[in-house]
């Protein structure tokens, strides 16, 4: 399933609270680096990463798993391999009760995960980036 731009604008209009799944404190990893634009667009951007947990990272304290983050993350961004999507999926279904969006970056795809996710009322985006889809969307230095 595709969504519409004008359905990927209102993701982008309607979240405040993302959870970036994979997050790294090295700047030149694209994990850092993205959550770092969305955070200077207003974002709250909660790190998750469990060799991390307990650091500081984007002005938020870095939490181990999904069931750690607060309840109200609306986003979890996947900086994982495809092969942990389906339980990131899971694990974000069980422990987030305001998810409204799961988005995986470039490369990142479980069309089954994201079957599951959709069956239950969640947006899901897949193989795309935030950088890129939002001046696209909005226009650059937008949001």
């Amino acid at each position: 399933m595709t969504l519409s731009d004008e359905d990927l604008r209102q993701i982008w209009t309607d979240t405040s609270v993302i959870a970036c799944i994979g997050a790294s404190p090295n700047p030149a990893r694209p994990s850092h680096y993205v959550s770092q634009y969305l955070r200077g667009r207003g974002y709250r951007v909660i790190p998750v990463n469990p060799g991390q947990a307990g650091a500081q990272m984007f002005g938020e304290t870095v939490v181990a798993t999904i069931a750690d983050l607060p309840a109200e993350v609306e986003m979890i961004d996947v900086f994982r391999n495809s092969a942990h999507v389906a339980g990131v999926v899971e694990a974000a279904l069980t422990h987030l009760p305001a998810l409204r969006t799961i988005w995986t970056q470039l490369g990142v795809r479980d069309d089954e995960a994201a079957a599951k996710a959709r069956a239950r009322g969640i947006r899901v985006v897949q193989n795309r980036c935030p950088m890129i889809e939002i001046p696209r969307l909005f226009g650059p230095g937008s949001l």
